[in-house]
């Protein structure tokens, strides 16, 4: 072979494998997807929201009347019996003299004794005209038993006794009111709070309306409470509830004894309970992204045994699931693998390594997961999160 014949099919050589690198480089490239399999399994449809655990039966002890309450002795998950004493209520204590105040209580204390003092020379002097008319009376009685006087002169004597006998009595209650107003005057110095540390107060005795432990106390310290101010709240830890603000659309699924699920709150296992009430009043609030939402209160009871529940005490989080829907065997695939097609929905199957569009029936759906009725076969692979370079028939790859 002569040095021309080589060069040839040196040169041809190469612009054969220059062709076959240009035709491959326009080549379509498989699309890197993510895969998913199609399998049948459990499939449970739930309303996830935010619970937290209650007393059943909460008593709030109350203040009765306003008055100075004593320091609780009690703490937090201490045990009390029913009837047993639980807080103590003085009377109100009486206020400090400014001097401005002072003064002004000395002046009606002499005030008031001037004014007794008064009311007992008026008393006097109401008891000589008593004295008189009664003499005066008698006297008249006998000259008009003699004929000396006639009757008229004795009734008028008799009507003069009987109203100076009535003064007397009106000065002799002035005397004892005039009294009362002394004492009156001088009780704003006697029980000034400066000067009355020594006597003894009355006191009302607040009981445990049952028996239970304190689960919380609102007052501790003394000092001045109003009436009705709550003090302590008792209750039984382990007669526990949960309430679940749910969203008024979802409400509308649960009814009495929906079951419901409850995760991470501490344990190894959920927690499983059963909806005992769907308050029928919502309520307005405004979530942590500033939108106003319509809630209402659902309360579960647990199904759990008790000894589970030792561990868990009264405001405690839990995650609730409530159960709308659940099957054993249902076909199912990841819900990010559906996309609208029409009125209807459709994902993308892998089949020799070629995407192929399937027009799909689906029922139940999670946020994760959804029920296939029609359209795809079990074992099949679906491409998860497909984007705009998936087409029918384009081929592809599973992405690493």
């Amino acid at each position: 072979m002569t040095a021309q014949t080589r060069r040839r099919i040196f040169i041809i050589s190469v612009g054969v494998i220059v062709l076959a690198a240009v035709v491959y480089g326009f080549l379509p490239k498989p699309v890197a997807v993510d895969e998913a399999t199609a399998r049948r399994g459990q499939f449970r449809v739930t309303v996830e929201e935010e619970g937290r655990t209650r007393v059943k039966d909460r008593f709030v002890v109350s203040a009765p009347v306003s008055g100075y309450l004593r320091r609780i002795a009690l703490e937090v998950g201490d045990t009390v019996s029913k009837g047993q004493k639980v807080a103590l209520l003085d009377s109100l204590r009486s206020t400090v003299l400014d001097p401005r105040s002072r003064a002004e209580a000395e002046a009606a204390v002499a005030a008031a004794r001037a004014a007794l003092d008064a009311a007992r020379e008026k008393a006097r002097a109401a008891t000589a005209d008593d004295e008189y008319a009664r003499e005066r009376r008698s006297r008249m009685t006998k000259l008009a038993e003699d004929g000396y006087i006639a009757k008229d002169d004795l009734d008028q004597a008799l009507a003069e006794a009987k109203k100076a006998e009535a003064l007397r009595l009106s000065a002799d209650a002035a005397v004892v009111a005039a009294n009362a107003d002394l004492e009156r005057a001088r009780t704003a110095l006697g029980y000034s709070a400066a000067e009355n540390q020594g006597r003894a107060a009355e006191t009302v005795v607040m009981r445990a309306p049952v028996g239970g432990k304190v689960l919380k106390l609102h007052r501790e310290s003394e000092g001045v409470v109003s009436a009705g101010e709550p003090l302590l709240d008792i209750g039984n830890p382990h007669s526990l509830e949960v309430k679940v603000e749910v969203l008024s659309a979802d409400a509308v699924k649960l009814k009495q004894g929906t079951s419901v699920l409850f995760e991470r709150w501490g344990g190894d296992r959920p927690l499983t309970g059963k909806v005992q009430v769907v308050e029928p009043a919502g309520f307005t609030k405004v979530s942590s992204l500033g939108v106003e939402e319509q809630r209402v209160n659902v309360i579960v009871e647990f199904t759990s045994p008790a000894g589970v529940l030792q561990n868990l005490g009264d405001g405690y989080r839990l995650d609730s699931s409530f159960v709308i829907w659940e099957e054993k065997d249902v076909l199912q695939v990841p819900a990010s693998a559906l996309f609208r097609k029409g009125d209807g929905w459709a994902l993308f199957t892998v089949e020799n390594k070629r995407a192929h569009l399937r027009e799909v029936a689906v029922g139940h759906r999670n946020g994760l997961s959804a029920e296939i009725l029609s359209g795809v076969p079990e074992g099949a692979f679906v491409i998860v999160h497909p984007d705009d370079t998936v087409r029918d028939g384009v081929r592809v790859r599973a992405r690493k």
